[in-house]
């Protein structure tokens, strides 16, 4: 189908919302994407006709229900390229699949004297769980550096991952600086060593990710709400027979097979990691959001997200003093930037003033602000229902900013 940026604003009902007295220009997707109209209707609807708990019962809206979120799980695994629906993990998002890996996975595989390697432009969902691994188990954490372009120094690989390398956690797409790193030499590198690799998704996912069996990747982790769906939904990919060899993250209920005070023996994949009552609403929200991603066309949302990441990076290189970080191409649509005589906080408070949203601070990769010797930055994210008028409200938004501050 024709991509038409106006039908599909029509199908988000926040944009026609007014901020300050201002229509809102929202430029951060990257932290949470608005939500369509037909996952917002369907969620309702689920909470109104189906709500009920999942695996338990024998009655009629019980089996509804656990129905839909399995046909979910089956569609998570089509979008993502996954070889089977035990490969599918549900949790309440990328920071809780990480924490997952992180623990479950180091219990089994990770010991005294080994090492995890992960990059310097990782967001810290995928940094803090593998130190808090490699402090418990006494292992060392290594890092793998980017230059100021933002390109992963994959050439100094060799120095880094060697034979008591067990696992390197990497990014499919910076956070912050956009960057979509080539992740074919990081995974080489960590399967001729005999090490698994830890893909972060969040971003990726929205921009061309996944295909995780194709790529290699041993796990991958996303949440639904960057990918335009509901909020405490996430996913956790693992290749099966990691995940079978891994023990349980936690214990309760829906993840057990049988519970004695003697002995518990623990419920088959995919259960076995989905202690308790699960996000089910938000696990077919989700399977939704994808249906109308791909509705759209990734290649058609791609085409149209470049184009306005061009226009805006061409715009906003016309503002004096304002530096943009992250230059690598074949980035994702994002665009990290300080300005010179500012504060990003206060930038951010201004451009909100006239309706814009963008996201200041350190964005949650800290040592990404340390590399570039900056305590924040201002991030302007782009989503699908973005339009190149916006980006030009957006500039000059900035432009009054700088004329106010300086």
């Amino acid at each position: 189908m024709a991509f038409d940026v106006n039908k599909i604003r029509a199908d988000f009902p926040i944009l026609e919302r007014e901020v300050n007295r201002r229509k809102l220009v929202y430029f951060d997707s990257g932290a949470t994407a608005q939500k369509p109209l037909s996952v917002i209707n369907l969620t309702d609807k689920l909470y109104r006709e189906y709500n009920a708990n999942i695996h338990r019962g024998v009655h009629h809206l019980s089996g509804q229900m656990t129905d839909m979120y399995e046909a979910a799980r089956e569609r998570v695994r089509g979008f993502i390229g996954a070889e089977c629906r035990e490969e599918v993990i549900f949790t309440a998002g990328a920071t809780a699949s990480i924490n997952l890996v992180a623990y479950a996975w180091s219990e089994k595989f990770l010991h005294e004297g080994d090492n995890i390697v992960v990059s310097e432009m990782e967001h810290h969902s995928n940094i803090v769980p593998w130190q808090l691994a490699c402090e418990r188990k006494g292992a060392e954490l290594r890092v793998l550096p980017f230059d100021d372009s933002g390109t992963l120094r994959s050439d100094i690989l060799d120095s880094l991952v060697d034979q008591r390398t067990k696992m390197v956690a990497v990014t499919e797409a910076s956070n912050t600086l956009g960057t979509c790193p080539n992740l074919e030499p990081i995974i080489a590198k960590a399967h001729s060593v005999g090490a698994h690799v830890m893909v972060d998704g969040c971003q990726g996912i929205v921009h061309g990710g996944g295909r995780v069996a194709e790529r290699g990747y041993d796990f991958y982790a996303f949440s639904g709400h960057k990918l335009y769906g509901p909020t405490g939904i996430g996913v956790l990919y693992g290749r099966r027979e990691l995940l079978e060899a891994m023990p349980p993250f936690m214990g309760g209920g829906d993840m057990v097979d049988k519970v004695t005070f003697a002995k518990t023996t623990y419920a088959p994949l995919p259960l076995k990691f989905e202690a308790g009552t699960s996000n089910f609403i938000g696990a077919v929200g989700l399977a939704e959001a994808i249906n109308y991603v791909e509705s759209i066309g990734l290649e058609n949302i791609e085409m149209h997200e470049r184009e306005l990441l061009n226009a805006m990076t061409e715009r906003l290189s016309l503002i004096e003093g304002l530096r943009i970080y992250g230059t690598t191409d074949n980035k994702c649509p994002i665009v990290s930037f300080t300005i010179d005589g500012t504060h990003p906080y206060d930038v951010g408070m201004i451009l909100d003033k006239l309706g814009v949203a963008i996201r200041t601070g350190h964005h949650c990769a800290e040592p990404v602000m340390t590399h570039y010797g900056v305590t924040g930055m201002c991030r302007a994210s782009i989503g699908m229902y973005n339009t190149l008028e916006e980006v030009e409200v957006l500039a000059k938004g900035i432009e009054r900013a700088v004329s106010m501050l300086r």
